[in-house]
């Protein structure tokens, strides 16, 4: 029997950023708009993915009913110096994606929110290893950007919108997926993009197939690899 469970993935992802771009797409241009999904998808990602590996330290040490996003945040602070160190960055319990999305509809200051709750993700990492990686990390989300909207209203029930449509995607454990999401979703982007800009998508991105068969062609007959080098050209 043949696992469609890639495909079915690929599929379920696809169909939630049309959705999103139904809502969006108006008033935000296809680069805008792909900047604007690729990072409100990576903070749910870095933000499940603390929460996850925080949880599974504590369910570990004996306590099985440890959450993450139920902490009060004078009660994470403990935790900070820890994760800076263990995975390059840090956020706080009403940081979360999950905890922001709660409140989204009723705070009147989302934008304001979101762009304090950026600069605090990528000022966890100031000093640390990982500064150089998280340094302007959120440039491209332009939470005041009039392309949201002409009013601070009309931009924070976009951003709501975005939101909601991110936290929508069925993506499970990101460990168990079989399909690349960001990836995925950089690529689908960047068709839709290229699509209205009458261009192919393959002058902005490498399709996965091509990457799959370069990689499989140079890792013939290995297997490990040390050292994989990309070439731009």
């Amino acid at each position: 029997m043949i696992d469609n469970k890639k495909e079915q993935e690929r599929a379920e992802l696809h169909r939630t950023i049309w959705c999103i771009a139904n809502d969006l797409l108006g008033s935000v241009d296809g680069w805008d708009f792909k900047n604007y999904v690729l990072v409100m998808l990576f903070y749910r990602y870095i933000s499940e993915n603390l929460t996850n590996y925080i949880n599974a330290g504590e369910i570990e040490a004996g306590t099985p009913d440890f959450d993450y996003t139920k902490l009060s945040d004078d009660e994470a602070e403990t935790a900070r110096e820890d994760m800076v160190q263990t995975k390059g960055f840090f956020i706080l319990p009403s940081q979360l994606f999950c905890n922001v999305l709660a409140k989204a509809d009723a705070d009147e200051n989302l934008n304001e929110t979101l762009e304090g709750i950026f600069r605090s993700i990528e000022g966890s990492a100031q000093g640390c290893e990982s500064e150089d990686d998280f340094k302007g990390l959120f440039d491209d989300f332009d939470v005041n950007s009039n392309k949201l909207g002409g009013t601070v209203a009309k931009r924070n029930e976009r951003l709501v919108k975005l939101m909601n449509g991110v936290a929508s995607m069925q993506l499970g454990d990101y460990q168990e997926n079989t399909i690349d999401a960001f990836g995925d979703a950089y690529e689908y982007l960047m068709g839709m993009y290229a699509s209205n800009a009458g261009k192919s998508g393959g002058e902005y991105y490498t399709p996965q197939e091509v990457s799959e068969l370069l990689t499989r062609l140079a890792t013939a007959g290995k297997t490990e690899a040390n050292k994989v080098y990309e070439i731009k050209v």
